[in-house]
């Protein structure tokens, strides 16, 4: 029987096991498992296999993989200690190659290590403990501030249409692109849902309408293909995105399909919203162009959910796990610090500014 999901953080230290729990994303919704993984290896199939997935969620994994790698280092030496921890850095860095998230937490964690290289390695160890809890501490405020700035964007009783799972699965509670529907049922609102099923890999179908279901919002599940007449229909007031990397320009990397949904609201006049941790915003990338697109199995398109395989043998796939949708198309993007409206190129350095300040 499916728990309640929002009973649960999606990744967390459990510290009584010496381990990281993560749901087991790849059950649901047949059943729900908590996995408690201790070693690197495990840790870095369960991000590669999705087993934990969405930006947020494998930043927050990966800093406590970190850790508890870190706590498997038995020198007292400086230098070999970190040589080893960085190696294990290395190692979680190579598990999924688009999510900035991933590199931002894995680089805390690594300047912890080093801004204390003058302490005992028990020491450090303790402090990068408290760093991968306060990364695990502050997705949960970031999440719940997108849901605020997201909620002033809409109004009782709005259709809203999402793509992939940007929820509470993907982060450790609330979401980004979901967190303004969590927040808005917290204050009695009502919306009416639609969550495009988000092919290969299903995350609309498996994850956000399992998740709008569970809280009992007004779901409606769409195939990808359907989300033009849906708009046409004058069903949707808006859509909400998450995004895996955020490029200087307000370029959005998001879930394949993310770009097409975006040209349609721009033909329907739909306003398409991004939400999008500061930690998502990679301003080193001035593009989309400078982002590497993970290309995954093509067993995922063929194979994967079917009795039978579904292709002819020997057909060629092309299985993208992203694309970016233009910041042309893009309405606004949603952050834990305001939103941000064009020009993208300037307001989104300016955040920044700020940030120093």
């Amino acid at each position: 029987m499916i728990k309640n999901i929002t009973d649960y953080e999606t990744v967390s230290l459990d510290e009584g096991r010496g381990a990281l729990a993560i749901i087991d994303q790849t059950r649901l919704p047949g059943s729900f498992e908590i996995l408690y993984l201790t070693k690197l290896e495990d840790i870095h199939r369960a991000i590669r296999s999705l087993q934990v997935r969405g930006a947020p969620a494998i930043g927050v994994a990966a800093a406590i993989g970190l850790y508890l790698a870190a706590l498997e280092i038995d020198s007292a030496e400086y230098e070999v200690f970190y040589g080893r921890f960085k190696a294990a850095s290395d190692y979680l860095a190579s598990s999924r190659p688009t999510a900035v998230n991933l590199f931002w937490a894995l680089r805390r964690m690594e300047e912890t290590a080093r801004q204390n290289c003058a302490l005992p390695v028990p020491r450090i160890k303790e402090l990068l403990r408290a760093e991968a809890i306060a990364i695990h501490d502050e997705d949960i405020g970031v999440c719940r501030a997108i849901g605020e700035h997201g909620l002033s964007l809409i109004k009782d009783g709005d259709g809203i249409l999402t793509h992939c799972n940007a929820g509470w699965l993907a982060t450790v509670k609330y979401g980004t692109a979901l967190a303004p529907i969590y927040i808005g049922r917290m204050k009695g609102y009502s919306f009416r849902v639609f969550t495009c099923e988000t092919r290969p890999l299903l995350q609309g179908a498996r994850l956000s309408s399992l998740e709008m279901s569970s809280i009992g919002a007004d779901t409606t599940l769409i195939c990808d293909s359907m989300a033009s007449q849906v708009m046409k229909n004058g069903w949707v007031q808006a859509v909400f995105v998450g995004c895996d990397r955020l490029a200087a320009n307000g370029d959005a990397c998001n879930k394949i399909g993310t770009s097409g949904l975006a040209i349609i609201a721009k033909h329907y006049g739909v306003p398409f919203y991004v939400c999008a941790p500061t930690s998502t915003i990679d301003l080193s990338a001035k593009s989309a162009e400078d982002i590497v697109i993970e290309e995954r199995p093509p067993e995922e398109i063929t194979e994967m959910w079917f009795k039978e395989r579904m292709a002819p043998e020997g057909v060629k796939v092309y299985n993208p796990a992203f694309d970016c949708a233009d910041a042309a198309l893009v309405t606004a993007v949603i952050t834990e610090r305001g939103i941000v409206r064009p020009p993208f190129g300037k307001n989104l350095a300016a955040l920044f500014q700020e940030r120093k300040i």
